[in-house]
């Protein structure tokens, strides 16, 4: 996912944590020369996460 700021990626993170699996809140990086940020996160949309279906 990409982002303009850090705190939007880690709440969207931790919001699709409480839906699925996923793998979890990872570290963030800032691509030279890119606005923004980016991170990557796998969820799994089979499986409930900790906030349950």
């Amino acid at each position: 996912m990409a982002s303009g700021g850090e705190d939007t990626v880690r709440a969207v993170m931790t919001a699709l944590e409480q839906r699925w699996a996923t793998s979890g809140v990872v570290p963030v990086r800032r691509d030279p020369g890119e606005p923004g940020i980016r991170a990557r996160i796998y969820a799994d949309v089979l499986f409930p996460g900790r906030g349950g279906l």
